[in-house]
């Protein structure tokens, strides 16, 4: 599984962006595609993760009401739709995938990884 992820940049406090992470590989519809973050100095924090069937989502407190997490299987391409950002929402963000079925909140869970995609939330 190869992931692609794109849709950062910046945006004010209060703001929308959306991140999109395609990935390759006929297994994308068994896999558990997960968003993590990293700002500077700090380590990487579990952000969504959503089921391979799209039934099962879980999201990180700091971001439960404000992001949604989606997949379109047909596009094999997960989403993160963030809303209300705040600045400490700057962060580089980064999808994973993995196969062994269930959702994990460790970044050691997860097998596969994109590059990252930067978001910068202005005050």
């Amino acid at each position: 599984v190869q992931l692609q992820a794109s849709g950062g940049g910046l945006a004010q406090a209060g703001g929308s962006l959306r991140l999109s992470c395609a990935a390759s590989g006929r297994t994308f519809s068994s896999a558990v595609m997960a968003w993590f973050r990293q700002a500077p100095v700090k380590e990487r924090e579990f952000v969504a993760a959503i089921s391979g069937s799209g039934a099962g989502k879980s999201y990180a407190g700091s971001v439960e009401g404000r992001f949604t997490i989606s997949r379109d299987n047909d596009k094999n391409t997960v989403y993160l739709q963030m809303n209300s950002l705040k600045p400490e929402d700057t962060a580089v963000y980064y999808c994973a995938a993995d196969l062994k079925g269930s959702i994990g909140y460790s970044a050691t869970w997860y097998r596969y990884w994109g590059q990252g995609t930067l978001v910068t939330v202005s005050s």
